[in-house]
């Protein structure tokens, strides 16, 4: 089990504090107060698994999404390993394209094409040894190359239900009282994912409910007036252009623009550029899910303002939403 960092301040003359339970002094004259930090009195802030690298920051920001309240916030979420889980008891579940690459409709050799597929391009999308600039070639190759073979596939529209049904695909603990809470409070859900949208909604609808309040960015399936597939809508969503994607799609941020805090959540180092749609966001605070090559725990910790690190819960966003509320 990971250990979580130690925060460490010096105040006043040498007195040196650390340790989860980390109170800040403020000094008036010769008289001195203390303060605990709004986030050490929330537990999940608190386990071992939480990785916070600068608590002022993430302070700062967890203030001003609560003084906002309901009305000023919106969330924003990446789907595959971050709405859904990675892994659970050692076996490592399935992403949207997953539970097409691995379901009958597709032949064993399509299977085969896309388990190499993923086998080469996967740990060059985890890598830090690869920049940004590469990755977003590389994810442009993997993801056409894996519609292609869907589209090879012969599947069909009535195929999406059975495929979710008869998947291993697991939502988060708590995901489910996620949606009801910001669902209740009228507060907008952008699914962000580079997966397929249509298989994402089937799995919301399967393992969850799909509140009105659930907006959805992603790779959608075209189907002909038979139902065959025959290609996907609109531009190509991968892990490393929704940067690109977020601008080009400006209605959903038109829409909420008055809407300056963000809760923003995802799995990879790409998924940090979800919000870039938003010219108004006052205040983001970033959620990482960490939940394998945890050697890049310290690129994670420099990028995201809250890293969790092998978890499969919501709880640290369910606890966060429930004081904004």
């Amino acid at each position: 089990m990971m250990q979580s960092s130690t925060f460490r301040i010096a105040v006043g003359a040498g007195v040196v504090l650390s340790g989860a339970a980390l109170v800040t002094y403020y000094f008036n004259g010769s008289r001195k107060t203390k303060r605990t930090r709004l986030i050490e009195m929330i537990p999940e802030f608190q386990k071992a698994n939480i990785h916070i690298r600068d608590p002022d920051k993430v302070e700062e920001i967890v203030t001003a999404l609560i003084k906002g309240g309901r009305n000023k916030l919106q969330v924003i979420s990446d789907f595959d390993r971050t709405i859904t889980r990675h892994h659970v008891n050692g076996k490592v579940l399935p992403t949207t394209h997953g539970i097409l690459e691995s379901s009958t409709v597709i032949s064993e050799e399509s299977k085969k094409k896309a388990q190499e597929l993923r086998a080469h391009y996967h740990p060059l999308e985890m890598s830090s040894g690869v920049s940004d600039e590469e990755k977003y070639t590389l994810m442009t190759e993997w993801w056409s190359q894996a519609h292609t073979i869907l589209l090879q596939s012969g599947m069909t529209r009535k195929d999406v239900t059975e495929m979710v049904a008869q998947s291993d695909v697991m939502l988060r603990e708590g995901c489910d009282q996620l949606f009801k809470l910001l669902a209740d409070n009228s507060v907008p859900l952008l699914v962000f994912s580079a997966g397929i949208a249509d298989i994402l909604y089937e799995v919301i609808k399967d393992r969850a409910t799909l509140h009105d309040n659930i907006s959805v960015m992603s790779n959608e399936m075209d189907f002909d007036t038979d139902g065959q597939l025959v290609g996907f809508k609109g531009k190509l969503i991968h892990t490393y252009n929704k940067r690109e994607m977020a601008k080009i799609n400006q209605d959903y941020f038109e829409r909420n623009k008055n809407r300056t805090n963000v809760l923003l959540m995802g799995d990879t180092i790409g998924d940090l550029q979800m919000a870039e749609g938003l010219k108004s966001a006052h205040n983001i605070l970033k959620i990482g899910f960490l939940n394998s090559h945890f050697e890049n725990l310290e690129v994670y910790k420099s990028k995201y303002d809250v890293v969790v690190v092998d978890d499969s819960s919501m709880d640290v966003a369910n606890a966060l939403l429930n004081k904004v509320m």
